[in-house]
C-alpha cells in the first residue's frame, strides 16, 4: 500500500468514526444542545494532516449528518463547519507550524477561544433563522445556554484530544499508516507528558462538574 492509498484509507476510517460519533455518541449538556465526540476525532486528523483534512472532513461529516440524523437542514450543516472547523483548523494550523507538545497546547487553546466566539456570534445570527425563535429570544439564551455549552464542548474537545492524540498516532504507526516523522512531540520526555495528561484530566474534570452544575445535580 502506498503513502497516498494509506492517507485515504485513514482519512476515510476516521471520518467515519466522526460520524458515528455523531449518530451515537450525543450527550445533552444545556436544554436542547448536545454535545458529540466527532470534534476530537476531526482535531486529531487535523494534527497529523493539517487544517485543510480538518475542513474537508467536517464538510463530508456535516454533509452526511445533514442528510440523515440532523433535523435542521441547511443552517445546521453551516453551524457543525463553523463549530468544528473554528476549533480544529486553528489548533491543527498553530500545530503545524509549531509541531511541540507546546505548540499543540497554544493550538488548542487558540481553537477553544475561537469556537466560542464565532458560535456566540453565528448563534446569535442563525439560530432565529433554523430555531425559529425570535432573535431577541436567542439573544436571551447567550448567556446562560450557548456560553457555558460552548464553553464545556471546547473544554471536552481539548482534553480528549490531549489524551487521546498520541495512543492514536502511535496505534496509526504501528500499523504503517502515518510516518513515523508525522509529530515531534512524541520524542519529548514522560515529565512533558505526563503533565499534559494531568493537564486534560483537570479539564475534562473541570467541565463533567460545571455541566453537572448546570443541570442542578451537584
Amino acid at each position: 500500500m502506498n503513502n497516498k492509498t494509506k492517507k485515504i484509507t485513514t482519512i476515510a476510517m476516521l471520518s467515519a468514526l466522526s460520524y458515528i460519533a455523531v449518530a451515537f455518541g450525543r450527550i445533552p449538556i444545556v436544554l436542547f444542545l448536545k454535545y458529540d465526540p466527532k470534534d476530537v476525532i476531526i482535531t486529531i486528523g487535523g494534527l497529523i494532516w493539517g487544517p485543510l483534512y480538518a475542513f474537508m472532513v467536517s464538510s463530508i461529516v456535516s454533509f452526511i449528518e445533514m442528510l440523515t440524523v440532523s433535523d435542521t437542514g441547511i443552517f445546521g450543516f453551516i453551524m457543525n463547519i463553523l463549530s468544528t472547523c473554528s476549533f480544529a483548523c486553528p489548533a491543527a494550523y498553530i500545530y503545524k507550524k509549531k509541531n511541540t507538545m507546546k505548540g499543540a497546547m497554544i493550538g488548542l487553546l487558540a481553537g477553544y477561544v475561537i469556537m466560542v466566539s464565532v458560535m456566540l456570534l453565528w448563534n446569535y445570527l442563525i439560530a432565529p433563522i433554523y430555531m425559529g425563535y425570535p432573535r431577541k429570544a436567542v439573544l436571551e439564551l447567550l448567556l446562560p445556554a450557548f456560553l457555558p455549552f460552548n464553553l464545556i464542548k471546547g473544554g471536552l474537545n481539548a482534553g480528549f484530544v490531549i489524551l487521546l492524540y498520541k495512543p492514536v498516532v502511535n496505534s496509526l504507526r504501528r500499523n504503517h499508516l502515518v510516518p513515523i516523522s508525522v509529530s515531534n512531540s512524541s520524542s519529548q520526555g514522560n515529565k512533558k507528558n505526563f503533565g499534559a495528561i494531568m493537564i486534560a484530566i483537570l479539564i475534562l474534570l473541570s467541565c463533567l462538574l460545571f455541566s453537572l452544575s448546570l443541570k442542578g445535580i451537584i
